[in-house]
């Protein structure tokens, strides 16, 4: 299923039915709240000004007041899965850096957050390609615990590139060395914008398509991964189309597939959970595939079908970054 029966992902990347007011540093809209916090966020008024318009950061560098702030929202519950990490606040047209922010606030207030994430791949002895690495995320992590997501990925830290991140994110998540990730290729950048658990995601995701060699196995390193799996490019289209695998990973497994054509004669049909969640690192062994397999044939003009709605829906997510395409430093 190749049309709009499937990809609940497409639906869920711009899926935003919360109220929101938009959320302004320098006179410039950076993010957005939802209303339901007005109340709460009235009891800063030395740090915001909340009008008609939307809330107002006082300061031109609001990072100083919002960190206090935020630890104070954090207490109430507002804010969740905390990470203790920094990332920019950018000005969205620019990424120009106009303050600092707590990852996991960048939810709560709508900003701009930067992600990198790599298809890892085989390639089969027609030299396109065969098998694709799906990684299973711990139990234990603060956000889709358990679901598949890509070989990578990862946010783009403060004063990061999302190439810097592929990098440092390749060793901790699968153990690649940097030279072993240097020859990956850049795809595109969807964007999201969609409620969540945690608030708003707004985040552009920079695709990188890595190349593996065959027996490369990843070995995860910082205990965020239970295990991988080597599967077929028709199951990692029915994994992607499904509802196992995390938004983020499920858009940038498509768009991977549309740009090679993995899709273009194959018929996908949407699968459920896969094997078990295994509660340690080892990799999840599979059976092989034989090079250069792919999905189950359909008529042409079926198929050609399916992948012209799939681009279609996918290209209104994509989006040109300003240059530099880094994250601001």
């Amino acid at each position: 299923m190749t049309g709009r029966g499937g990809w609940p992902a497409l639906a869920a990347a711009t899926h935003a039915p919360t109220p929101r007011l938009r959320f302004f540093v320098r006179g410039q809209a950076v993010g957005s709240v939802a209303r339901d916090h007005l109340d709460a966020l009235a009891a800063f008024p030395k740090a915001l000004r909340i009008d008609d318009a939307g809330v107002h950061a006082r300061a031109d560098d609001p990072s100083d007041d919002l960190a206090p702030l935020n630890r104070t929202l954090r207490a109430a519950g507002l804010i969740r899965a905390w990470r203790d990490e920094l990332v920019a606040l950018p000005d969205p047209r620019t990424l120009r850096p106009l303050a600092r922010i707590e990852r996991a606030a960048a939810r709560f207030w709508g900003t701009l957050t930067l992600g990198a994430h790599a298809t890892g791949f085989v390639r089969g002895n027609d030299g396109r390609p065969s098998q694709l690495w799906i990684a299973r995320r711990s139990l234990t992590k603060a956000t889709d615990p358990g679901l598949l997501d890509n070989l990578i990925g990862g946010g783009v830290g403060l004063g990061q590139t999302p190439r810097e991140t592929l990098e440092r994110e390749a060793f901790e998540e699968a153990g690649l060395a940097p030279a072993e990730v240097a020859g990956a290729t850049a795809g595109r950048v969807i964007a999201l914008a969609r409620d969540i658990a945690e608030g708003y995601q707004q985040e552009w995701l920079y695709g990188f398509d890595l190349e593996l060699p065959g027996g490369r196995v990843p070995a995860n390193q910082d205990g965020e991964v239970a295990g991988f799996r080597l599967v077929s490019v028709a199951e990692a289209a029915a994994l992607a189309a499904g509802d196992t695998m995390t938004v983020d990973a499920a858009l940038v497994t498509l768009d991977f597939l549309l740009r090679q054509g993995c899709l273009d004669g194959a018929s996908v049909v949407p699968v459920g959970p896969v094997g078990p969640v295994v509660p340690v690192v080892p990799v999840v062994p599979v059976e092989p595939v034989e090079p250069g397999a792919a999905g189950d044939p359909v008529p042409a003009a079926a198929a050609a079908a399916g992948a012209a709605g799939l681009r279609a829906r996918l290209a209104a997510l994509i989006v040109v970054p300003p240059e530099p395409a880094a994250a601001p430093r």
